[in-house]
């Protein structure tokens, strides 16, 4: 199978989120509660790196904004630290 051409894959954004007790399961669940079902699919987030209180998601640069929305709407203590394009660029 040929690979993609730069101008048909999919864009991404780097999300570091930090949080008390933060997995793979409790980020789903956030997302999932605040945009649906759709919406998740259509964000497509992918843990890149993960600690017991940081991880890096990688998120569909068109749903960002729902994505920081779902994470500020929620009534766990996560917050977004800092959006990149690279992920070298979000510290770890």
């Amino acid at each position: 199978m040929k690979p993609l051409k730069p101008s048909h894959r999919e864009r991404k954004r780097y999300l570091l989120v930090r949080g008390k007790s933060l997995s793979k399961k409790v980020i789903e669940d956030v997302i999932l509660e605040f945009i649906g079902i759709l919406g998740f699919a259509s964000a497509s987030p992918q843990v890149i790196k993960s600690s017991s209180e940081k991880v890096v998601l990688a998120v569909n640069r068109e749903s960002v904004d729902k994505v920081r929305a779902a994470f500020v709407a929620s009534d766990k203590d996560i917050r977004i630290e800092k959006v990149s394009g690279s992920v070298g660029k979000v510290k770890w």
